[in-house]
């Protein structure tokens, strides 16, 4: 039926003559049972009585509580049709009470007439005045009921039950997989997840603040996992020896399961006994000059963070080309012999006429120093200065015996993924010496992960934590070509402002965004507005409600919102991840999107680690054996510039590629 005024009037008449009824009915029953009070009071009359006695012939004042019972059913009758105006702050418990209450003294009142003793007229009046008050409070509490919002909005103020959304509750797993169980919140209700990384070759992005879990959560469970499924492994252990204990006692626990049994190494500056000396100048990996100036750009890039966003500039690349002809040079000496950072560095260190003699001597170096060559002959030397300074005060940063010993010994390759002799290698660092020691692994992690990236190797996995400190620029090269060589990487960072910090904005964009499968813990900026968009929109409920003086209107509706706003990413606890997963051809997720809190057992993890067994020993080093390896590299460099000037100068046909200066 429409509302029209017609209808409202008639039925506001309706429910007037009702309540009119009750009442009158009330009447007559204080009337009837209070009698003797009215007649002492001069109130009865001839025709009252008469009128009386006709009702009473009805029947509806032979028993007491029949009379008050349909008054007060004929109110509540009236009730039904009352439309008032809605408050908000009304609730039920106060009409229920006043409801209850009303009821309570309507009725109760019938035991003040057995007070017979008492004065009657006293008696009339309680009892009258008692049963009107319940009848006013029943009236109070119904026009309550009336006035309240039947349909109120829903007290969700943050709408976390519309953001829950269905998730992948299935265990998929393959050879390659990750997997993380969860739980999840979908309707009000708490469901068990998991996050199915099917594919981590297509790249694992882990980000979070410090504090979020990421390496609690994400990082452990993975490395522990990609050695149970006999993959070998590469792990940068920021913070060591953590990564490191947790490596090499899970490794113990499944090298017998491999099919070539794995070794496990160490790589650490700050621990010579327990470290593996490690070449990542390798000459045997180093085929031309192009891996020389790879490693080249990897050093002075790794030394000034500043020069990746100034990447073709002069001063830039004049650096990066004078330490190019360097280490290839050393590659073509005497077949490799002395190709070793240590050596680099002590090179660069020879005066400049007899450096550029000596590096003239290999012909494919010539096209690496002919500007410097020039501008030393011409004794443009600022300019000259200028160049060539920039890469010796960098990379003498790098002089050290204890560095010196690591990096020119051959206790290992790193062509970890090799099927006939497989490696789990640890690369330790200390966040206290980041400066000196970040550019040296830098350099071994881009030699190492182009040495992998080959067809025919034994499956592999890369797991980087505090991916920031590092500076890896083939990062990209290994995600786009290394999927199909079966080569698993994990990367993990606190936020996108230190990839930005250390990398610029377009290659930390490249980093962020290349990657299939994206974890986000609690995080904030721009990455959280990406990261948002990327896991698209769910159909939403959407409640509006109107008010006026006689209705209330509620309208619904469903609108494609956010599956996980900004705002609820930055606001994740501890243990809290939000993200996307890539699939397989063969194995299919409908279900990519999660918000899941991630599982593990705390007390059983504290219990395992409490009794690894500590790390292994290679060698026992002393101080002595350091500085004298130091004395030997010195004497090599000295050895190798005495050696070519002799040669050039009992030459006649090299004499002339002795450098002077105008």
């Amino acid at each position: 039926m429409l509302h029209t005024g017609e209808n409202e009037h008639g039925l506001k008449k309706v429910i007037d003559m009702i309540r009119m009824i009750s009442i009158v009915i009330l009447i007559i029953h204080c009337y009837f049972n209070c009698y003797t009070a009215f007649r002492s009071w001069h109130l009865t009359a001839s025709l009252s009585d008469h009128l009386l006695t006709n009702i009473t012939r009805t029947g509806l004042l032979s028993n007491f509580s029949r009379s008050k019972t349909i008054a007060l059913g004929l109110l509540l009758l009236s009730l039904l049709g009352v439309r008032g105006r809605k408050k908000e702050k009304v609730t039920y418990q106060a009409a229920f009470a006043y409801l209850g209450i009303g009821v309570v003294l309507y009725y109760g009142s019938a035991l003040v007439l057995l007070l017979h003793a008492a004065n009657t007229e006293l008696v009339a009046i309680l009892y009258v005045s008692l049963t009107g008050l319940g009848y006013i409070l029943v009236l109070t509490g119904g026009a309550l009921l009336s006035r309240m919002i039947r349909n109120k909005l829903k007290p969700d103020i943050f709408n976390k039950a519309n953001e829950t959304f269905p998730q992948e509750e299935r265990l998929l797993t393959n050879e390659f997989s990750l997997n993380f169980p969860g739980e999840y919140n979908f309707k009000g209700k708490t469901r068990r997840s998991q996050i199915n990384i099917l594919n981590p070759a297509r790249g694992v992005l882990a980000v979070g603040n410090p504090g979020s879990g990421k390496s609690w959560y994400i990082v452990e469970p993975a490395l522990r996992q990609f050695i149970e499924k006999q993959h070998a492994l590469f792990a940068y252990d920021y913070k060591y020896p953590e990564l490191t204990e947790l490596a090499y006692n899970h490794f113990l626990k499944h090298r017998h399961t491999y099919p070539v049994p794995p070794s496990f190494h160490i790589i650490a500056f700050d621990d010579p006994s327990r470290s593996r000396r490690c070449n990542p100048l390798d000459p045997d990996n180093m085929h031309d000059v192009t891996d020389a100036a790879e490693a080249a750009r990897v050093i002075m890039l790794a030394l000034n963070r500043s020069w990746l966003r100034r990447q073709g500039e002069f001063f830039v690349e004049s650096p990066i080309n004078f330490l190019t002809a360097i280490i290839w040079f050393l590659r073509r000496y005497q077949n490799g012999q002395y190709c070793t950072l240590p050596h680099v560095i002590e090179l660069m260190q020879v005066e400049m006429d007899q450096l550029f003699t000596i590096l003239q001597t290999e012909s494919e170096v010539l096209a690496y120093i002919n500007p410097f060559i020039s501008a030393y002959v011409t004794n443009s030397m600022e300019q000259l200065e200028g160049q060539i300074d920039s890469a010796k005060i960098s990379i003498a940063r790098l002089s050290s015996p204890s560095l010196y010993y690591t990096l020119s010994g051959n206790d290992l390759t790193l062509d970890i993924n090799n099927p006939s002799a497989p490696k789990v290698l640890c690369l330790a660092n200390n966040p206290r010496k980041q400066e000196v020691y970040g550019p040296i692994l830098s350099l071994y992690l881009t030699r190492m992960a182009k040495i992998i990236n080959r067809k025919g190797q034994q499956k592999c996995a890369v797991v980087v934590d505090e991916f920031p400190t590092l500076t890896w620029l083939s990062y990209d090269t290994l995600i786009a070509t290394g999927r199909s060589n079966m080569i698993s990487t994990l990367i993990a960072l606190q936020s996108d402002h230190q990839l930005r910090l250390a990398y610029g904005k377009d290659w930390a964009d490249v980093i962020t965004s290349i990657c299939g499968n994206v974890i986000v813990g609690q995080v904030s900026g721009d990455l959280t507005k990406s990261i948002s968009e990327r896991l698209g929109k769910t159909l939403q409920d959407r409640e509006n409600i109107s008010i006026n003086s006689s209705d209330t209107s509620i309208s619904r509706s469903k609108q494609l919102e956010m599956a996980v706003p900004v705002s609820t990413i930055a606001g994740l606890s501890s243990g809290e991840f939000v993200g996307i997963v890539a699939d397989n051809p063969s194995q299919r997720i409908e279900l990519k999107t999660f918000h899941a809190k991630f599982l593990n057992d705390p007390a059983a993890l504290e219990k395992e680690r409490q009794q690894f067994f500590p790390l292994p020993t290679v060698r026992q080093v002393t101080p002595e054996m350091i500085q004298e390896n130091y004395q030997i590299i010195k004497q090599d460099v000295q050895d190798i510039v005495d050696g070519v000037m002799e040669k050039v100068l009992n030459n006649d046909t090299m004499k002339n590629l002795l450098i002077k200066k105008n």
